[in-house]
């Protein structure tokens, strides 16, 4: 039997990149998987490749930063479905917005916040009396190694937003582990899953791309499928007594 046979999984901003690689993961291991996203088009094909391996799937446009808007979705889905066993927040990441402090504007502040953190509690917020009705369910936030480190390609706008999603996480995890609720985060290093990150890992000078090179002990870039895997573990029962805990799938980075 596969690990999460039979259970409903929302991942957030799962159309492309990291998310639709955590949402493959979590197909292949049996879940009924629900893609979210803000772009109907890049939804249905995400569900439709999925479909294509033979897995369960379905689609939902959500727009994290709206609270009215999660909260139908997620309605929704447990109408649709029955249940919500396993959310991973995923919508996140830099959005394009300035490094340099002194060209963040208010705007990018903002919008970096509004995704990452505010999406977030959103919604946890939206599931958890889903998942305290039914006594179980696993949330996994997925932050980053900026949230309790540094970053390397994004400003302080991201290293606060993760470190939020990290504070969240672990208060969630006190308040409703006696309602059979583990809440987790997993923290990535630089990991390329698309146009943008490829673009901005290509254009740090070869130096500083050697620089962050050799500061990893295993001298090579994530993958998404191990950012993945971490998910899948935290989601499972292999991690029934594990709650609270930021997992870093770094590769060992901040070790040196």
């Amino acid at each position: 039997m596969k690990r999460l046979e039979n259970r409903v999984a929302v991942v957030t901003g799962s159309a492309q990149g990291m998310g639709y690689a955590i949402a493959t993961a979590l197909a292949d291991e049996g879940a009924k998987v629900v893609i979210t996203d803000i772009n109907k088009t890049q939804i249905d094909a995400a569900v439709d490749s999925l479909k294509a391996r033979g897995c369960q799937a379905a689609g939902y446009p959500m727009d994290v930063t709206k609270k009215a808007d999660v909260q139908a979705v997620m309605a929704l889905v447990k109408k649709d479905l029955g249940s919500i066993d396993i959310l991973v927040n995923n919508a996140g990441g830099g959005l394009n917005t300035p490094y340099e402090l002194e060209e963040i504007e208010e705007k990018h502040w903002d919008l970096v916040l509004n995704v990452n953190l505010k999406g977030a509690f959103f919604c946890c917020q939206a599931v958890l009396p889903y998942m305290i009705e039914a006594k179980r369910g696993a949330i996994v936030n997925i932050s980053a190694l900026a949230g309790h480190w540094r970053a390397s390609l994004a400003g302080v706008a991201y290293t606060s937003a993760k470190a939020g999603v990290e504070g969240l996480m672990r208060q969630l995890a006190y308040d409703y582990g006696q309602h059979g609720i583990r809440v987790n985060a997993v923290a990535p290093t630089v990991t390329i899953t698309g146009d943008r990150m490829k673009n901005l890992w290509g254009n740090k000078a070869e130096e500083e791309q050697e620089r962050i090179m050799k500061a990893i002990p295993l001298r090579r870039l994530s993958e998404p499928r191990e950012i993945a895997a971490a998910v899948v573990f935290l989601a499972s029962d292999e991690a029934s007594y594990i709650t609270g805990i930021t997992l870093d799938v770094v590769g060992g980075r901040y070790l040196r």
